[in-house]
Order: structure tokens, then sequence, then C-alpha cells
């Protein structure tokens, strides 16, 4: 048993939660969690001095959406040296080959939640019952939950234990319509089954906001942080350390 994070010295501890990999009924493609999505808010918080545990809703192999890849020849993601760190690194290619599910572990474990994004959450975070539990049991026992990009479809759903959404009269972001044209435009095609904001702003008292396409941008509502998209993981990030406090 690894020793405790307390007795590290950590002063806060963070459970990162990715997508399990799936296969898109839109466009075939195997897809997966932003790798700057992890790798960014990571590094941020380890500079913090927080402790850092990666789970995934349903536990095992994990993966990256190929765009997010470094490596991929498609270069989309070639400038980001962060994530080329994190991917060419023996230690966390082990890690990403065997997360623990989130039933290994309580909200009481941690200070914090943060939920990554990319393109499987849009089709593997709605209807997980258990996520949403999770996510909502850490909010309800006064944990500081972060949700980021993709990642941010789960709050469509995520109801509190009175009935209400989690995010009945929060302000709150995700990625925006603007931005699901732009990338549609860049690969030609249809890429989700759902928009994000379209769906949100038909929810009743609730308050959905979107800033610049692609800039960062993060809201925090009580201890609710959102983020719009991947340039808004620092954002996001800072914004829980700012919360929880060093």
């Amino acid at each position: 048993m690894p020793p405790s994070s307390s007795s590290l010295g950590f002063s806060k501890r963070i459970l990162m939660i990715v997508a399990n990999p799936a296969i898109s009924p839109v466009t075939g493609w195997e897809v997966g969690f932003w790798a700057a999505e992890l790798a960014h808010p990571w590094v941020e918080f380890v500079r913090a001095g927080y402790s850092v545990r990666l789970a995934s809703p349903d536990g095992g192999r994990v993966a990256v959406d190929g765009y997010s890849d470094p490596r991929d020849p498609e270069g989309f993601s070639a400038h980001d040296v962060v994530s080329l760190g994190f991917l060419t690194s023996p230690k966390w290619v082990a890690l990403m080959e065997n997360t623990p599910s989130i039933a290994e572990f309580t909200p009481d474990d941690f200070d914090a939640v943060f939920v990554c994004g990319g393109q499987s959450p849009m089709l593997t975070f709605r209807h997980h019952e258990a996520l949403q539990t999770f996510v909502v049991r850490a909010y309800e026992a006064g944990k500081v939950v972060a949700v980021l990009c993709h990642g941010t479809c789960l709050l469509l759903e995520a109801r509190l234990s009175d009935g209400r959404l989690l995010v009945e009269g929060k302000t709150w972001t995700g990625f925006a319509n603007r931005e699901e044209d732009f990338a549609e435009q860049a690969v030609g095609r249809t890429i989700h089954p759902f928009r994000i904001e379209t769906e949100a702003r038909q929810i009743a008292g609730t308050n959905f906001i979107t800033h610049n396409p692609f800039t960062p941008f993060a809201v925090r509502d009580g201890r609710l942080i959102t983020g719009q998209q991947v340039d808004s993981g620092l954002a996001t990030a800072q914004l829980v350390i700012e919360t929880l406090g060093r």
C-alpha cells in the first residue's frame, strides 16, 4: 500500500477522471479523452503541491483521442509538448493501461474531483448513472467539482439527491456550438450525436454561457467549476486551486 498523501506532505487530493474508450456511431472512430485536458491540469496541480490520482468510470484501459496526440500525423496537437511528455513516459503509459474504476473510491478520499473531456464523454458520460452519482455525491459532500469541455455533457443529466439538476440555478460553461461548427468544418462531417450548448440552453433555470471560441474560459459558481474547451484546462485547474487553496 503506498503512503497516504498526508504522510507525504501533500496539502490537497485531486481525483482526475477520464473517459473509457468507445467507438463513435457517428464517425466510426475509436475515441477517448483529450490528452491536454489531463496533462496540463495535472501539472498545475502538482505544482500546487497536490496529490493527484487518475481514474475512469469503468476502470481498465483508457486512450486519448487521436487528434489530441502530438505524434498524430494530422499534426493538430503537434505543439503540445506537455501531453507529449505524458504519452511517452512509461509511468503514464502504464497508468493508462489499467486505471482504477471510480467504484474503488469515495468522495471522502479527495478534496476535489476533476472530470476531463474529449470525444468519448459525448458517448459514455450520458446515461452513465454511476459517474453522475459519484460527481453528485462529491458535490453534496462539500467537495469542489470541476468539469471540462465535452465532459460537461454529464451535467445535462446529473441530479442532486432531491431530484434537482446539479446545474439548476448555476452559471456554467462547456463546449460551444461555434466550436462544434469549426471542428466539423475542419473534418468535413458531423462529429457528435448532440451538442452540449444546444441542450443546455433548453434547460430551464440554469445559466449556460460561452466565451470566444478556443480561448481560455472557465467559470466558478460556488463549488462547481466548468471550463469551455481544451484551451481552458489550465484556467479550470487554477480556479480549483484558488478555491481549495494551497
